[in-house]
């Protein structure tokens, strides 16, 4: 806020003249390092018999499970990567599980299926009785809008995504309230996303794991503007966080592995 009423406040600054705001935001980066803000969040994994072998979660750290307060439901259903079912899906015990998420308080859902990618019908039937049991404030991430089929990447991104809808909207509304009070209103607002490009506030509000190292990746896309250079190493020293980064053609160039 500060910054930006030091900037408004220079002369020759013509508030009418602002057509786009943009955040770079490093909240829900730091929200993870830091342990602190998270979502409670169920874990809703369809794939039984097939997926019983290793639970959500096994090599994460425990102090950032317990930020979580995680709690874990397997069910039957899922497909095989042709799209053929696994097992047809366990309705009764998936509204079973829905009133155990209710009475235990959790905030946000992530709802894992085998090869969902490839089908998403279990899923987004799985999303439709829970919402018919939990309030809605509790939101639902669906791993099949999140990652690839992997199921353990993709897991662990949409638990991820589902810990952090609190800070991504406290985030995105507070930067929206931060330019109405300089009467900025009819400006197009956009968060940074890891790519280099931008999403709608709305955008970002459900996905918010987009924005992980978003931060760092302005820098990147930053220091190609500043300098003209489009092939080049970027450190990005930050407060919480120390981040390098490969420009190619001007853009950053994503990773070819797992993060962790």
């Amino acid at each position: 806020e500060q910054a930006m009423h030091r900037v408004l406040a220079m002369p020759g600054v013509d508030k009418e003249k602002i057509g786009y705001a943009m955040l770079g935001t490093t909240h829900c980066t730091n929200a993870i390092v830091e342990r602190k803000r998270l979502n409670k969040v169920a874990v809703l994994r369809i794939g039984a018999p097939a997926a019983e072998a290793i639970p959500p979660m096994a090599d994460w750290p425990d102090d950032l499970k317990e930020a979580m307060d995680v709690k874990y439901y397997l069910v039957a259903g899922g497909n095989e990567f042709d799209g053929r079912e696994i097992a047809p899906l366990d309705e009764a015990k998936i509204l079973e599980c829905a009133e155990d998420m209710k009475e235990k308080g959790v905030e946000s859902v992530a709802v894992i299926a085998v090869y969902s990618p490839v089908s998403d019908k279990h899923e987004k039937r799985a999303g439709e009785l829970l919402k018919s049991v939990l309030p809605e404030s509790v939101s639902i991430t669906y791993s099949n809008e999140i990652g690839s089929v992997g199921l353990l990447e993709r897991e662990n991104a949409s638990i991820l995504n589902a810990a952090l809808k609190d800070v991504a909207r406290i985030t995105a509304e507070s930067f929206v309230a931060a330019l109405e009070a300089e009467e900025i209103r009819d400006a197009e607002v956009y968060l940074g996303q890891n790519d280099g490009t931008l999403m709608s506030v709305e955008y970002a509000k459900k996905y918010p794991i987009l924005t992980i190292a978003c931060g760092p990746t302005d820098s990147i896309r930053g220091a190609a503007f500043l300098t003209n250079m489009k092939e080049a190493i970027v450190v990005d020293i930050g407060g919480t966080t120390t981040d390098v980064g490969v420009l190619t053609n001007g853009f950053p160039r994503e990773s070819m592995v797992a993060v962790e």
